[in-house]
């Protein structure tokens, strides 16, 4: 063996490989003898590893990732909280060189990476904002600190909050406080830049933000959640006292989540208010629950066109009587297009016939007048409906029915047939003057009256999906019903045009069943007319 060259460390260096540039490398270097035993190391490699003397076994001096790796590839680990990567040089006579390369801050850029990378898409995974609230503290309290909280702007004079202990699970409150109890807290809710940590004194941190049984408070982070132009609240982190304060480097790093959740808590709380409007909106749009009216039935039946929507262009209204002996107005109508621009212009017609129901005795008058507010409008569209008088009349029905542009109704008699109304008039919000013929009809006990959109005649499906549903198959389908409550035919019609559509491109589709019930009298109360809405 050569000579050695002894070193104050104690550790001893070849002098062939101490005449080596590798003695003064600024990375730790070990070289292992054929037997692997320790051999020499160089001056980076005495420092990382003071406990290091020649002879000594690589699993006495070496980290185990490394002691225990082969020399064919290179090992990675840790050595006292700093990350290496460790490449080996192979000699002829069995030594190898093991070559420490440190990679810390590298593999801190990857960590984070691949945090911002895990949180982006769980924020992203929901639009609710408690969720959006618990992944933000969650996430938080495992990566950036030993706990978090987050704080929303002031709902109903109450703070929404949520906190989260590391290993713990999120817990929402809302509390009336104060933020000015933390300094910093104030601005960030209003969206200015955060305060140092190393201003905020975590002795003075009230109460209400420290987790119950979280200890001693060592260092406090606040950094608001930027949103999309209005602040989406603020984030607090906090480190026990036994623990290293917030570098700055953190803080900085908090900083950067902190816009990816304010980003998604922003968007989750603009979905959360369009939803709400849309949803307020919505309940008058929707096809109503039919109410009960004395010795008639009703029921009705709705489809839109797309069956993610909930509303369309088919609507259907039926407005009691408000007087004894007075004849209640059954509505069925098709406005011109789909999706919510035709239920926009469906809203309004139905609030217009609400406001005309008092001229309910004259159906001209009252189509005519719907005709103007229309024209009036800077609306294009138009729309077809069916105006239906209902009275009872002794053990029956009478009907007094007026079209405007639209498939006449259908008579479903106790024997079977099916007879049509021989209604027609001009479709409503096109010309200035309308036409209109009405007509008269009665039901016996157990008979009904169908009204419908085009949707239902024109869905198109069969062994090649472009044969139409058509009327001659919607008059045997009625005439299958003879006898059937309401309900039941109103349920029949629209599954059996439902299912010839199946999956093929259809319009919206709506009925509307007026049914004389079986075994009732004048004095008798009907059945409840109930609607049926489908998506």
């Amino acid at each position: 063996m050569p000579n050695e060259l002894e070193r104050p460390t104690g550790v001893a260096v070849c002098p062939e490989v101490a005449a080596g540039a590798w003695l003064a490398a600024p990375d730790p270097a070990v070289v292992l003898d054929a037997d692997g035993l320790l051999e020499s190391v160089n001056e980076a490699a005495a420092l990382l590893l003071p406990g290091a003397e020649t002879g000594s076994t690589a699993a006495a001096v070496l980290p185990a990732w490394l002691a225990g790796a082969g020399s064919a590839v290179p090992a990675s680990g840790q050595v006292d909280g700093r990350s290496f990567t460790a490449h080996p040089v192979r000699h002829g006579d069995g030594r190898v060189s093991w070559w420490l390369v440190e990679d810390t801050g590298l593999r801190l850029e990857r960590e984070r990476a691949a945090f911002l990378s895990e949180a982006s898409n769980a924020l992203l995974s929901s639009l609710n904002l408690k969720r959006c609230m618990e992944v933000t503290a969650e996430l938080s309290a495992r990566y950036l600190a030993d706990a978090a909280v987050v704080i929303s702007p002031v709902t109903r004079r109450r703070h929404p909050m949520t906190t989260c202990v590391r290993g713990g699970r999120p817990q929402h409150a809302e509390l009336l406080m104060n933020p000015a109890d933390v300094p910093g807290l104030s601005e960030a809710l209003q969206g200015f830049p955060p305060v140092p940590s190393r201003w905020l004194d975590p002795q003075h941190a009230p109460a209400w933000l420290v987790p119950e049984g979280f200890g001693e408070v060592g260092s406090i982070v606040v950094t608001p959640l930027p949103g999309q132009g209005v602040p989406a609240g603020a984030l607090v982190l906090l480190r026990h006292r036994e623990r290293e304060p917030f570098a700055d480097s953190e803080e900085a790093f908090a900083r950067l989540f902190a816009a990816r959740a304010g980003a998604a808590m922003a968007a989750a709380r603009l979905f959360a208010e369009q939803t709400s409007i849309t949803e307020a909106l919505m309940r008058e749009l929707l096809p109503p629950v039919l109410p009960e009216v004395a010795g008639v039935e009703f029921a009705g039946g709705y489809r839109a066109s797309q069956d993610t929507d909930r509303v369309g262009g088919d609507f259907y209204d039926v407005h009691p009587a408000l007087a004894g002996g007075e004849e209640t107005l059954a509505i069925l109508g098709d406005v011109c297009g789909k999706g919510l621009e035709a239920a926009v212009l469906t809203g309004k017609v139905r609030n217009t016939l609400h406001a005309l129901l008092p001229l309910a005795e004259d159906h001209h008058r009252m189509l005519s007048l719907l005709n103007g507010a229309l024209l009036n409008s800077h609306n294009t569209r138009f729309v077809t409906l069916v105006l239906a008088s209902v009275a009872r009349d002794g053990t029956g029905v009478r009907l007094r029915l007026t079209s405007a542009g639209h498939p006449p109704p259908l008579l479903v008699r106790a024997d079977g047939r099916v007879e049509e109304v021989p209604t027609a008039g001009t479709v409503i919000g096109v010309l200035p003057e309308i036409e209109s013929i009405s007509a008269e009809a009665r039901l016996e006990p157990g008979e009904s009256c169908l009204l419908f959109t085009d949707g239902i005649i024109e869905a198109k499906g069969g062994p090649l999906g472009e044969t139409m549903f058509g009327e001659e198959r919607l008059r045997r389908v009625l005439g299958e019903c003879a006898g059937m409550p309401a309900e039941a035919v109103a349920e029949r019609v629209q599954m059996l045009a439902s299912e010839w559509a199946g999956r093929n491109p259809h319009d919206d589709m709506a009925v509307l069943v007026i049914t004389a019930p079986r075994g009732q009298h004048l004095t008798a109360v009907g059945g409840l007319g109930r609607g049926r809405y489908t998506t």
